[in-house]
């Protein structure tokens, strides 16, 4: 939000540095993000001066140049050869002295220097209107008041407006300091803290008077709900021309284009005392009469933007007898607006609820300066004093007369909010005790009422447009953000006390997988919870009536919670590719959301995603490309890291995997993983593979023990014995490795394939499988005997339970 400086003046008198007020307001909690210079013409004329020609002679080299003498006040005359027809000894003129820029109308600045034309030399130029940005006149240069002093800064004569313009950051509760008036309230309140009592300035609608009643304009308000309050009224014989300067400056200083009179003070008014209004084409107005209620479903409605939307139910319109004529505090019709041959028009002002604004403008993707600030909350109690205030200023601006009674339909009077403080609460919470006069002092400073004084503490009765301000907290946060953070003093002191929390909290597990994940040359990725419903329809896994759906999302790509982390892995693989980063590694530690039958379900997850090669390009060694078992090996780390070992695998076939496996511990499935199928890679175009897995985060902190287990170095050695062995292409190394463990359990210590081979040299149908065992006994040295024994049944089950052969 832009606050202008010189404005802010015109509220509150102060002589203070703007980087001084920065900080102030900083304080206060509107905070000042920068600071910017604005001038209503760029440049200020600074270095432009009034000259007073002394001589003028044709130049002896062209017919169409003149050498001038130039007084500039400083007693030494200058000569500038100037082309204009009209320049003459004895006028005032504008003159740009050496080293001063001029900016031409597109912005671009160019510097005047010394220099010879056609033999004479040049020290300035006489200037012409449309050469200072002051008019668009480029006959002659521009002959100025014969009573001006030579030297004169060209900025005072022609009152170039500097201002200094506050970027603040403004957080979403703070509706009351949406306006210059609001932050000068704000100011004043900080300033008192500072021993600095400005009176607060309100513009004065006493001159507001009916002229005569000639143009009545009937108003109805079918949902006063929705339309709380409503005031509106007619101004006859306007004329619509561009604003006056000064308007056009304020305008400009915040970033607004100036459009017409009418319009721009519709636009000063709102960001002057934070009140929307909106003028409509009183001639426009079907039937003199005007109609606040919810459209049809379906309706067509054009606004000012030239697009056709297509109106809910629930949004709120203002019709005429016809139709509508404008999206209530939204975004005004195309047919109803203010043109140039406008001469008469109806000014609206009004509160609308919050929340329907809200609704209606997050439905049409529209965001404007009126939405911003009804569906925040505006002041109710100056509707009709920012009608009239408004009515004043298109009198001064655009003429006219004012046709009709003030219209203000307010059955329902929105109440003030009455709060109770306690002073030991104020104390606890800030954690220092402030005085019971500060706080008074605060609290009057900030407007908000004290109705009972009491030992304990204070009845209050808060504005009804610190709608942020319900509650006990909110006053005290209210007090000591004007007393001021930085006064609160710290102890020397700091106690502090033990809490006995679980050793497997899950923010700690995280972070030991996340580093594990890391050194393994993962990257972290966190996606948005909510995504578009459409995904659910890529698998049958998930249910359409399951979606948990946004009420109002913010788009229709954005209006579901995910029912699962894998598309969301996708969209940030196919992402990654199109920006030329096709080799993946990454985690993310998320939640699916779901609406069951039973209740909302909300669980945690742990996902893995790889794609491309294995490792990064190198020269010292050639690039092979992540494939299944690799992955396998990274889920089978995780596992192991939380010390998950006792644990089943099964093959899974559903329509994301096209080969997969789940991880089981007793019944619950704490992992699966596997390779994404084609057609499922296709919807997000990406044509490499991509592995995933998809771990139960909340199954497995169940799992996980307490209790840190370590083992003894044993003393004695391992004994490594290695099979060759011949079996059929289905046989697994799984169930080698279940009957090896069934046989051996208390000696066998580590199973591990370290060779596959298929091809040439073996029958038909068969593989060959290196695989090694290694033994070993904490109590003693294994013999040959014992090896051989353990090794002989291992080889007889092995060729019972599997086929095996030895080669």
């Amino acid at each position: 939000m832009r606050i202008s400086y010189n404005w802010l003046k015109q509220f509150i008198k102060l002589d203070w540095k703007s980087e001084e007020i920065a900080a102030l307001l900083t304080d206060l909690g509107l905070e000042v993000e920068g600071v910017e210079k604005f001038e209503s013409l760029k440049g200020g004329l600074e270095g432009v001066v009034i000259g007073h020609v002394l001589t003028c002679i044709q130049h002896p080299n062209a017919d169409r140049l003149r050498i001038t003498t130039v007084d500039l006040g400083d007693g030494i005359p200058v000569q500038i050869v100037c082309g204009a027809p009209n320049v003459a000894a004895g006028q005032k003129v504008p003159v740009a002295t050496i080293g001063t820029t001029l900016y031409d109308k597109d912005g671009n600045g160019f510097q005047i220097k010394k220099g010879k034309i056609r033999g004479e030399e040049s020290h300035g130029m006489i200037c012409a209107e449309d050469e200072l940005g002051l008019g668009q006149g480029h006959d002659g240069i521009m002959v100025l008041n014969e009573d001006l002093k030579p030297g004169t800064p060209a900025s005072k004569i022609f009152n170039i407006e500097s201002d200094e313009v506050f970027e603040i950051g403004l957080t979403p509760n703070r509706a009351d300091a949406m306006s210059h008036w609001g932050v000068a309230r704000d100011l004043r309140a900080g300033l008192s803290q500072k021993n600095v009592h400005p009176e607060l300035i309100t513009p004065s609608v006493s001159n507001f008077r009916v002229d005569k009643r000639t143009l009545k304009i009937d108003v109805k308000v079918e949902d006063n709900k929705l339309a709380p309050r409503y005031c509106g009224v007619t101004i006859s014989g306007i004329t619509v021309k561009p604003s006056p300067a000064w308007l056009q400056n304020r305008l400009k200083a915040i970033g607004i284009a100036p459009k017409n009179n009418i319009v721009d003070v519709t636009n000063y008014v709102l960001h002057e005392l934070g009140q929307p209004l909106h003028a409509f084409d009183a001639a426009k107005i079907r039937g003199n009469k005007v109609i606040v209620k919810t459209a049809e479903a379906g309706t067509k409605f054009i606004t000012l933007d030239d697009i056709e939307r297509t109106l809910h139910e629930e949004d709120l319109m203002i019709c005429d007898e016809t139709g509508p004529m404008c999206i209530a505090g939204v975004f005004g019709g195309k047919n109803s607006g203010v043109t140039e041959q406008t001469s008469s028009i109806f000014l609206e002002s009004a509160y609308f609820n919050p929340v329907s604004i809200r609704k209606t403008a997050k439905r049409h993707g529209l965001s404007t300066d009126a939405s911003f600030r009804f569906e925040r909350g505006i002041d109710p109690t100056i509707t009709e004093y920012a009608l009239k205030r408004a009515a004043l200023l298109i009198q001064e601006t655009a003429g006219g007369e004012i046709t009709s009674d003030t219209i203000d339909i307010y059955p329902k009077k929105i109440e003030d909010n009455p709060v109770v403080v306690n002073f030991n609460n104020v104390k606890r919470v800030i954690g220092q005790e402030l005085s019971k006069e500060d706080i008074k002092k605060i609290l009057v400073s900030l407007d908000i009422k004290i109705n009972n004084i009491s030992d304990a503490g204070l009845g209050l009765v808060v504005p009804a447009y610190r709608v942020d301000v319900t509650r006990e907290i909110d006053v005290i946060e209210e007090i000591l953000r004007v007393y001021g953070y930085n006064n609160i003093s710290f102890t020397q002191k700091l106690n502090a006390s033990i809490s006995n929390s679980a050793r497997n909290e899950d923010y700690k597990l995280q972070n030991i997988i996340g580093a594990q994940m890391v050194s393994l040359g993962f990257n972290e990725m966190m996606a948005n919870s909510l995504t578009t419903p459409e995904y659910v329809k890529l698998s049958e896994n998930l249910k359409e009536e399951f979606n948990v759906l946004m009420l109002n999302p913010l788009s229709s790509d954005l209006s579901a919670m995910r029912q699962s982390l894998l598309f969301s892995a996708l969209e940030a693989v196919s992402f990654n590719i199109n920006r030329k980063r096709s080799d993946l590694k990454l985690f993310e530690f998320g939640k699916t959301y779901h609406k069951l039958p039973s209740g909302y379900d909300e669980n945690k997850h742990l996902t893995l995603t790889v794609t491309g090669n294995r490792l990064s390009e190198s020269w010292s060694y050639q690039q092979k490309p992540a494939d299944f078992f690799m992955f396998k090996g990274y889920v089978n780390l995780v596992l192991t890291r939380l010390g998950i070992t006792k644990v089943q695998s099964q093959p899974v076939t559903n329509d994301i995997f096209a080969e997969g496996i789940a991880i089981t511990v007793g019944n619950d499935v704490i992992a699966e993983f596997g390779t994404i199928k084609k057609a499922l890679l296709k919807h997000f175009d990406i044509k490499q593979d991509v592995f995933f897995a998809d771990f139960n985060w909340g199954a497995i902190i169940k799992l996980v023990s307490g209790k840190i287990k370590y083992t003894e170095i044993s003393k004695f050695p391992e004994v490594r014995r290695d099979l060759a062995l011949l079996i059929d292409q289905n046989v697994t190394f799984e169930s080698i490795y279940k009957v090896a463990r069934q046989t051996e359990k208390s000696l066998l210590k580590d199973i591990s394939l370290f060779d596959v081979y298929e091809g040439q040299n073996l029958p038909e149908g068969k593989k060959s499988y290196a695989v090694s065992f290694v033994l070993q006994d904490s109590s003693k040295t294994l013999t040959d005997e014992q090896i051989d024994k353990i090794m002989g049944k291992i080889r007889v089950n092995l060729e019972k339970e599997t086929g095996a052969q030895l080669r």
